[in-house]
């Protein structure tokens, strides 16, 4: 059926919110009112603003506290993230507030934040962390 919004779709936390909506209406997320969840990297946390399980398309908001790395990691699908505070650092180089980059599926890296970090990520798969 065109424009229907796949049912596994959702912000975790706005479900019962969201489900009360029409297939087409817009899901407006207020994003003050998601928690941060812990990762399991040191320093990292997240808020999942959209997501569909059944597929790991994901939309992440990930803060980085200063000095935090994520480690060795592959992007299974295309990756984008746009550095909204902080920088982004890996072998390649660096990624600067204001400003974003995207990685091919199969790339790897490890990824730090020196002063800290607050990205907009966009993934279609989720890593494979080594």
């Amino acid at each position: 059926m065109k424009g229907f919004l796949p049912v596994s779709i959702q912000t975790p936390g706005m479900q019962v919110l969201h489900a009360a909506l029409a297939p087409l209406s817009s899901r407006y997320v207020q994003v003050d009112d998601l928690p941060w969840e812990d990762t399991r990297f040191p320093g990292i946390r997240i808020k999942v603003l959209m997501e569909d399980p059944a597929t790991g398309l994901q939309t992440v908001l990930t803060e980085m506290a200063p000095g935090a790395v994520l480690t060795d990691h592959e992007h299974t699908q295309l990756e984008q993230s746009w550095v909204l505070q902080g920088s982004l650092v890996d072998h390649e180089g660096e990624v600067t507030a204001g400003n974003y980059v995207w990685r091919p599926a199969g790339s790897r890296h490890s990824a730090h934040a020196p002063q800290g970090a607050l990205v907009l990520g966009f993934f279609l798969k989720p890593n494979r962390f080594f």
